[in-house]
């Protein structure tokens, strides 16, 4: 019987089971978030003052992005692993070159956040002028107020960043896939208790609670693993220059999405009131897939992928079995969400001051973001295939490509559609983007086992067909036995369509002798017999 400490601090080696961990966790987070955006939606419906919200997130949000981002998931995770191949626990720490790194990057990384936090709370005010020229005067005083209380966070999620680094290097993935738990519950107490004392400060102060949550679950764990706090800021460390070298391509990279978003937060600003509250909404729930599958997958496969980056036979095998794995999942969703996504909206945020009309304006922008579900899902472990093999230019290039093609995009069909057009921009650059990306790395690495995933692609498209046609059919004789303009009615609705769709996807993968289907099904039933399978230790191996 394993102690609770034992449970925390358990290191995971398949990839399926660390994938499973992390989109169990992630799909925790983002139910929390659903709820989130429910509590926000009925609160405030889509209007102007979550507009303020949304737009006063955007540069503490930016802020993070480059700085973190940038240093963890272009050099510091690589960097960090290779140090501890041959990890000696007994080895006096101030000798340790990893936990040397680790505290002169966190270091780095806090100066730095420090003089960016502060220098935004002094030049708010002209930074939210630039973000969002299109509000009135009053909506900017109050986004300048949120975004100045907001800028605390990035250094909470700085120091958090390196410590969920650590873990992911040590295969620690059930404390690091807790923190966005935590992180969105402090955004909850926000917009349940703290707009009652602040108003819509609330959310601000709810955000910086989350930030401080999410430091705080993962610092026991990398306490235990050995890292001691030092005060260290040695710019000549050669791994900590070799981080920053590798960083500063995928910096740019980062600067050019973030600016990106800034573009639609400007466009969105001069659209109709609730426009940019309509997009996050959007965006929200058509994340909840990308994270759970997506996401989830690439971060449980990152370790395999940079153990095997130069064996042209181990990346293959792993890379496929990973994208298969995420396309297995994606492909359904994403015909199950433009299927039934006004019963999802109705459900999700049907309440309050939510309008039928913000249904509306919600339902067509999901519908555009869901097109590029499956490149959405995907990019992010054919980027990390890059950052393996320690090239971050060639993702920051093909990423720049795309992303010019979106602003491009969105300021034709912004004021064209409205905050639909600015969906559809999105997806169309998200397409481009995997098309680049999966082109580049296929003349770079060779054959990455296209034949298998292709055949495997279209057997999940013709089963998630049958899956999408379920769900249309169970939607009349459920419309039929409850009353539909009630919330429990919506909900039965849409909880039987997804259990003909699920049922209906299951039976066409098994019809169709899916590799992928009867994979998960071995490993739910190693998981579920207690008994030891090759499944628990070698399933990264075997690429289950």
């Amino acid at each position: 019987m394993l102690s609770l400490r034992q449970i925390f601090s358990r290191q995971i080696n398949s990839l399926t089971i660390a994938a499973a961990l992390v989109a169990l966790s992630s799909l925790a987070s983002r139910l929390l978030g659903v709820f989130r955006d429910r509590i926000l939606a009925g609160s405030f419906g889509a209007g102007q003052e979550l507009d303020v919200y949304y737009a006063a997130f955007r540069v503490p949000d930016l802020i993070f992005n480059l700085v973190v981002l940038g240093a963890l998931s272009a050099g510091f995770i690589p960097v960090f692993s290779a140090l501890i191949k041959e990890f000696k626990p007994t080895r006096p720490l101030e000798n340790d070159s990893a936990w040397r790194l680790a505290g002169n990057v966190m270091n780095f990384l806090l100066a730095g956040l420090l003089c960016l936090s502060a220098f935004g709370i002094i030049f708010a005010n002209p930074l939210v002028k630039l973000i969002a020229p299109g509000f009135d005067s009053q909506a900017q005083a109050e986004t300048v107020r949120l975004t100045r209380i907001m800028f605390l966070s990035p250094i909470f999620l700085g120091l958090s960043g390196i410590l969920g680094g650590i873990l992911q290097s040590f295969k620690r993935f059930l404390v690091y896939s807790l923190a966005p738990i935590f992180y969105n519950l402090g955004i909850i107490v926000g917009a349940l208790y703290f707009t009652k004392l602040w108003g819509i400060a609330g959310l601000a102060w709810g955000v910086v609670l989350g930030a401080g949550l999410h430091f705080l679950i993962q610092l026991p764990s990398v306490y235990h693993l050995g890292f001691r706090y030092r005060f260290i800021l040695d710019w000549r460390d050669a791994s900590s220059r070799r981080i920053g070298r590798m960083m500063v391509p995928r910096t740019m990279s980062l600067a050019i999405a973030q600016i990106n978003l800034v573009v639609i937060t400007v466009i969105a600003s001069g659209l109709s009131s609730g426009s940019l509250a309509v997009f996050n909404f959007a965006n929200n729930l058509q994340s909840l897939p990308v994270g759970l599958f997506g996401i989830s997958f690439a971060i449980a496969a990152f370790p395999a992928l940079s153990a095997s980056a130069f064996d042209p036979a181990r990346l293959k095998e792993n890379f496929s079995s990973a994208i298969r794995q995420i396309l297995f999942f994606i492909i359904p969703a994403t015909v199950v969400l433009i299927a039934l996504r006004a019963q999802i909206i109705r459900v999700v945020l049907g309440t309050g001051n939510f309008s039928w009309q913000d249904t509306i304006l919600t339902m067509n922008a999901l519908a555009y973001f869901s097109f590029s579900l499956f490149a959405q899902a995907t990019v992010p472990l054919l980027v990390r295939v890059f950052y393996a093999r320690h090239d971050s230019s060639a993702p920051f290039y093909l990423g720049l490509i795309s992303i010019l093609a979106n602003i491009g995009l969105s300021f034709w069909l912004g004021p064209l559609l409205g905050v639909a057009g600015l969906a559809l921009a999105y997806s169309v650059s998200n397409i481009l983007n995997f098309i680049l990306l999966a082109v580049w790395l296929s003349l770079k690495v060779g054959n990455l086992d296209a034949r298998r995933i292709t055949v495997s692609v279209l057997k999940f498209a013709l089963a998630a067909l049958a899956a999408g046609l379920a769900a249309q059919l169970a939607k009349v004789p459920a419309a039929s036995l409850v009353n539909m303009t009630t919330f429990v009615g919506v909900l039965f609705q849409l909880v039987l369509s997804l259990a003909a769709a699920s049922l209906a996807y299951a039976l066409f993968c098994y019809l169709l002798r899916s590799e992928e289907f009867f994979g998960l099904l071995a490993a739910l039933r190693a998981r579920l017999s207690f008994k030891k399978s090759p499944v628990d230790d070698q399933g990264e191996a075997r690429g289950v």
